[in-house]
């Protein structure tokens, strides 16, 4: 099976978070997030849009380390949050959902919290309450804040 790359550039980053936070309006204005939890680094772009969308000013951070630039290892979580305890009426925030296995460690921590990301694959897609994009689990998603221009090879020549 080939490998796929979905480029995502600022200007749709910017909009596919603006989705995303359309979609959990409704939800914040009926009973408002106490607060985003932002899973760094990824989610950090989109829960500091989603902030300003909905207007939330309470912002925390959980920072886990999996991946390297192609593969996942041992997950870490090198920060916790501070005092949200099971995490109700908070809002984590993440760029990607890929196999769950962050997602799952998180959830597992904050099982009360809405959890919503950007972009979802199949394997992760359940641990997540909302998300704007699905891509194909064998999908590799550049984001803008990991690219620099450069010329493109056609996919043809790319196997």
């Amino acid at each position: 099976m080939m490998d796929r790359g979905f480029y995502v550039s600022w200007d749709e980053m910017h909009r596919d978070t603006r989705v995303l936070a359309w979609r959990l309006l409704d939800m914040h204005n009926a009973s408002p997030f106490k607060g985003i939890i932002a899973i760094t680094r990824g989610g950090m772009v989109p829960a500091a849009i989603i902030a300003r969308e909905l207007e939330i000013r309470v912002i925390d951070t959980i920072s886990v380390a999996s991946y390297d630039e192609k593969a996942q290892g041992k997950l870490q979580i090198l920060k916790p949050t501070q005092d949200v305890g099971d995490g109700e009426g908070w809002l984590i925030i993440d760029d990607l959902v890929d196999t769950g296995k962050t997602a799952r460690a998180i959830r597992d921590l904050l099982p009360a919290a809405h959890f919503a990301t950007v972009y979802a694959k199949p394997e992760g897609r359940p641990l997540v309450d909302s998300f704007v994009t699905e891509v194909s689990q064998d999908t590799w998603i550049y984001f803008p804040w990991d690219l620099a221009p450069h010329a493109n090879q056609p996919l043809v020549k790319q196997r």
